[in-house]
C-alpha cells in the first residue's frame, strides 16, 4: 500500500513520523512525509522519502511569535491563537501540497499543525485518514485535556474539557482551512471538526496507559523510535567525548524549539542551582546564552538523545512529548521546565510516575527551585524508578503497532472503496 504523511511542527513532532514511514517501508509500503523543511533530517537519515511543506517553523517558532504564549503562562487560548497564525498562513500551500503528493495513495496520515489539511484532501481522494499524534487528544474521564494546566479542571468534567479544547482549536483554523476547502480541493466548509476518523498516538504506555473509555478506533500505540535513530553508531566531536570522559556524567541542559523565554534569567539560575557540577548545554532553537559560563558547562551542538541521555545524569528540559519520551527511554530522571501548550501535561505524568519534582516555572525560575528539583532527581530512588519505567518501554513496540493498525485501515478502506463507500467522516 502507499501512504502520504504528512505533519507541519518542530522536530520534535517530526522525527516520530520519519521512523513510523520507515516501518512503512520496511514492512513492504510506499511512504512519503511532508514536513517543514528545517525538520526532515530524521528522514534524510532514515533514507525516508520526503518533501517540505511551505513555510518556515524556525521563525514561526522564533521570541516575537512564542513570547506571547510564555508571557501568559501556557494560557490554552494564546496557544491556540499562536499555533492558528502559523498554520492559517500556510493552509492553502499545504492543502495543494499534500492533494498532489496523495494522489493514488491508500490512506492519509495527518498530524499536528497539518490534520486538518490532511483530513481534507483524504476527504476530496475519498480515502481513509488516519491520525498520528504525540498528544492525547480523545475524550476521557482519565485526564484533562493537555493543553489545560493540571489541577485547574476538577475529575467531573475531565471528559468534556477535550471537546471543549478541541472545538476552540477548530474555531481557530476553521476559516483558513474552509477557504482551501473550497478553493483546492472543491469541497463545501465544514461547521465542526473531525471526531470519528482513527488516531493512533506515539505515545508509551508505560507514560500514559490506554484509557479504558477510549474507542476503539484510538489507540496507545507505544513510543515511535526508529532502530537506526543516531544512537550509538553516531560519532560526537571530540570535544564532547573528551567533556564526558573527563569526570562523572553531567547534568543535561536544552529545551528544544522553544523560544520566547528570558534564557539568561533561566542560565543564571541554573548555574546557580548546578552548584559547580559538570553539565552539558544546548543551545536549541532558543539560543540559551552560552556566553559567560562557568567552566563546569560545556556547549553542544545538536546531539541525537539516544547517543547522549544514556550518558548523563539527569534530563533538564521544557517537557515537550519527544524529550519526555527520549529522558524516560534512557532510563534518566527529569527536571521539567514547561513553559506552554502540552508541556505541563508531560511534566505532570513524569512527576505523577515519582521521576521528578513538581514542575520548575519556566516564567518565573529560581535558583532554589531548581536546586530542589536536581536534589530530588539526583536521590537513588528516583534513578531506579527512572531505570524501571525504561525497562518497561524498551518492551513496548510502537511501531509494529501502529503499522498493523495502519494495515488494517488501509484494506479496509479498499474494501469501502470497492463498493463506493468514501471512508472519510465527511459530516460537519
Amino acid at each position: 500500500m502507499k501512504f502520504t504523511v504528512a505533519t507541519y511542527g518542530t522536530e520534535g513532532d517530526t522525527r516520530p513520523l520519519a521512523a513510523l514511514c520507515r516501518a512503512l517501508m520496511d514492512a513492504g509500503h510506499e511512504a512519503q512525509l511532508l514536513a517543514d523543511r528545517a525538520t526532515l533530517h530524521a528522514a534524510r537519515a532514515l533514507a525516508v522519502p520526503c518533501a517540505p511543506l511551505s513555510g518556515d517553523i524556525r521563525a514561526a517558532v522564533a521570541p516575537e511569535a512564542l513570547g506571547p504564549i510564555v508571557g501568559k503562562r501556557g494560557s490554552a487560548r494564546a496557544a491556540m491563537k499562536a499555533l492558528a497564525s502559523i498554520a492559517n498562513a500556510n493552509t492553502s500551500a499545504w492543502m495543494r501540497e499534500v492533494r498532489a503528493a496523495a494522489d493514488g495513495s491508500d490512506a492519509v496520515i495527518v498530524s499536528a499543525l497539518a490534520s486538518f489539511v490532511g483530513l481534507s484532501v483524504a476527504e476530496q481522494l475519498r480515502i481513509p485518514a488516519i491520525g498520528a499524534a504525540m498528544i492525547p487528544i480523545t475524550p476521557t474521564r482519565d485526564f484533562a485535556s493537555p493543553f489545560l494546566r493540571p489541577g485547574t479542571v476538577p475529575g467531573f468534567l475531565h471528559r468534556v474539557s477535550h471537546p471543549f479544547v478541541n472545538h476552540m482549536i477548530w474555531r481557530a483554523f476553521r476559516a483558513a482551512t474552509n477557504k482551501a476547502r473550497v478553493e483546492v480541493c472543491a469541497l463545501p466548509p465544514r461547521r465542526r471538526g473531525w471526531t470519528d476518523h482513527p488516531v493512533l498516538y506515539g505515545i508509551s504506555r508505560a507514560l500514559l496507559p490506554q484509557p479504558a473509555d477510549w474507542p476503539e478506533h484510538a489507540l496507545v500505540c507505544g513510543q515511535w523510535v526508529a532502530h537506526a535513530d543516531g544512537g550509538d553508531d553516531w560519532a560526537p566531536p571530540d570535544t564532547v567525548s573528551a567533556f564526558l570522559e573527563a569526570g562523572e556524567p553531567p547534568i543535561y541542559i536544552g529545551f528544544g524549539s522553544m523560544a520566547g523565554f528570558d534564557s539568561k534569567r533561566l542560565m543564571r539560575a541554573l548555574v546557580a542551582a548546578v552548584d559547580g557540577r559538570r553539565a552539558l548545554v544546548y543551545p536549541g532553537w532558543g539560543g540559551l546564552g552560552p556566553s559567560e559560563l562557568p567552566s563546569n558547562f560545556h556547549v553542544i551542538g545538536d546531539t541525537p538523545h539516544a547517543w547522549l541521555f544514556p550518558r548523563v545524569s539527569l534530563v533538564v528540559h521544557h517537557g515537550g512529548a519527544g524529550t519526555t519520551h527520549s529522558a524516560t527511554r534512557s532510563g534518566k530522571p527529569s527536571v521539567v521546565v514547561p513553559f506552554a501548550g502540552d508541556q505541563f501535561f508531560w511534566a505532570d505524568r513524569l512527576h505523577r510516575l515519582g521521576v521528578a519534582a513538581a514542575a520548575v516555572d519556566g516564567n518565573a525560575p529560581t535558583a532554589a527551585a531548581f536546586a530542589r528539583a536536581i536534589e530530588f532527581a539526583s536521590l537513588s530512588a528516583t534513578q531506579a524508578r527512572a531505570e524501571r519505567l525504561a525497562a518497561a518501554m524498551r518492551h513496548e513496540d510502537g511501531l509494529h503497532t501502529a503499522v498493523a493498525a495502519i494495515e488494517r485501515l488501509g484494506a479496509a478502506g479498499r474494501e469501502l472503496r470497492s463498493v463506493g463507500i468514501c471512508p472519510v467522516n465527511a459530516h460537519g
